[in-house]
């Protein structure tokens, strides 16, 4: 199947052959029947191993992301963490210094304890090559980035990582593709080893399931990260693999729908610079200065759901703006139905100290949108009316 939304909608869910069930069945079963010693009668041994709506659910994403294999976890973190988890002792990894506060703190905090340390780099892809040692196993970005959507070049880094690569040095390339999705854009397709997701924000897209996903198309990788992801055991339930597999149905029509409502609202704020607003971060504005990118890497040109903008002010403003808002919700996490907003230097980059924040844009005045699927013309009437309360 080649299109997007038909994928979506019938990958992993055929038909029941023995009841006939459209939708596919709940397996809470810890553990499968076998035949003999080491013969299972199906497909399954243990659940923690694999499960049935595990399965399913990992089978749907890696042919959204255009990759071979799927693997899920119990949450984005948990994805993190196995990756990181299957390098060795002493390994370097180079990343974007405008990056998930979550990520941060794992690469930070708890990676060092392995003695897994991070060099952080803005400008990647020009700065890229003078940042990898001979211990360089990963390189990490997000494009868009978290919070300021800084687009980077995944074709042109991804370049720099397989030329390493062919001269000997065992070297990958992950993308955090949660910003996006797969439906507007494909990591793997312009050369990642590797792409991520936190499942709870666009995949799910309901705001009811924690979970993270990573989909590759090597063979050797698969098999370390899969020995991996058994080994540690941070794996989603049949039930959160099922609401998950059930949320990426509508995967199409959701990012779609955000991405129309939140080019309508940054061009609203567009309009209030110098004014009301100071700046504006959005892929889909035609005023974005790497807007020719962006129409290479991005299906169709759609720039997302995810805005982040500086409020006139400081960070009384921002929050505000915020707790006007009456349609968008006070709240982190993204990627939902619902429309939210944040004040990342306050909430999910607190953790990053103030010099290194504000050194990747993360300023007290930055205000990150979460665009649902609400109406667009009462999404940009709440963003208005909550401007001119928060600056009044």
């Amino acid at each position: 199947m080649s299109n997007f939304g038909t994928t979506a909608v019938h990958t992993g869910s055929e038909p029941d052959p023995r009841t006939g069930a459209v939708i596919p069945p709940i397996s809470l079963s810890t553990t499968f029947a076998q035949a003999a010693a080491a013969q299972p009668v199906g497909d399954f041994e243990y659940s923690r191993s694999d499960n049935p709506n595990r399965g399913q659910f990992e089978q749907v994403i890696a042919a959204l992301e255009k990759g071979k294999y799927g693997l899920a976890y119990s949450s984005g973190s948990a994805a993190t963490a196995n990756i990181l988890q299957s390098l060795a002792v002493g390994a370097n990894v180079v990343s974007i210094s405008d990056v998930y506060g979550g990520t941060y703190r794992y690469f930070a905090r708890v990676a060092t304890a392995h003695n897994i340390k991070t060099s952080w780099v803005a400008d990647i892809k020009n700065n890229l090559a003078a940042a990898i040692t001979p211990e360089t196993r990963l390189v990490w970005i997000e494009s868009p980035s978290n919070p300021t959507l800084t687009i980077t070049d995944i074709a042109a880094v991804a370049k720099t990582v397989r030329e390493r690569r062919e001269a000997g040095q065992e070297i990958y390339l992950v993308v955090d593709n949660t910003f996006l999705s797969p439906y507007v854009q494909n990591p793997l397709e312009l050369g990642a080893d590797i792409v991520m997701h936190s499942v709870t924000k666009y995949i799910n897209g309901h705001s009811d399931v924690v979970m993270g996903v990573v989909v590759v198309k090597d063979d050797g990788l698969h098999e370390k990260l899969r020995f991996m992801q058994n080994a540690i055991g941070a794996v989603p339930s049949p039930f959160d693999s099922w609401l998950a597999h059930r949320g990426v149905k509508t995967l199409h029509l959701r990012a779609a729908a955000a991405s129309t409502n939140a080019q309508a609202i940054a061009e609203y704020l567009e309009s209030q610079l110098g004014g009301l607003v100071e700046s504006v971060s959005y892929p889909g504005l035609k005023s974005h200065p790497q807007a020719e990118l962006i129409a290479r890497q991005h299906r169709n040109g759609l720039g997302g759901g995810m805005i982040s903008f500086r409020i006139k002010g400081g960070a009384k403003e921002a929050s505000d703006f915020c707790a006007a808002a009456k349609i968008f919700t006070l709240a982190e996490s993204l990627g939902g139905i619902e429309s939210l907003c944040e004040v990342p230097a306050a909430m999910t980059h607190a953790g990053i100290p103030k010099e290194q924040r504000e050194e990747s844009g993360v300023y007290d005045n930055l205000v990150r949108l979460s665009v649902g699927i609400e109406d667009k013309d009462d999404l940009v009437a709440d963003i208005a009316q909550a401007l001119k309360a928060a600056t009044a």
